[in-house]
């Protein structure tokens, strides 16, 4: 069977660019770089928060159990 001629197609013109969207679009860009690059700071600087704090912990615990445990041993003379 026969094929339709094919039709020319019609050249797609480029919408017009609007010379402030690309500005709009290239200070968007960068605001969403500098918010993912804090977020990743931030967490970074979490991250050392919750081992500093329980480094401190863990001493002031192992500090107090020594305390005690040689006070136990001072008074019931072990």
């Amino acid at each position: 069977m026969a094929q339709p001629a094919r039709t020319p197609r019609r050249e797609r013109q480029a919408p017009p660019v609007d010379p402030s969207a690309v500005a709009r679009a290239y200070r968007l860009e960068r605001a969403k770089r500098f918010a993912r690059e804090q977020h990743a700071r931030e967490r970074n600087l979490a991250a050392l928060r919750f081992w500093l704090v329980l480094v401190l912990l863990t001493s002031a615990l192992l500090l107090l159990g020594f305390s005690v445990w040689n006070q136990v041993e001072r008074l019931f003379g072990l």
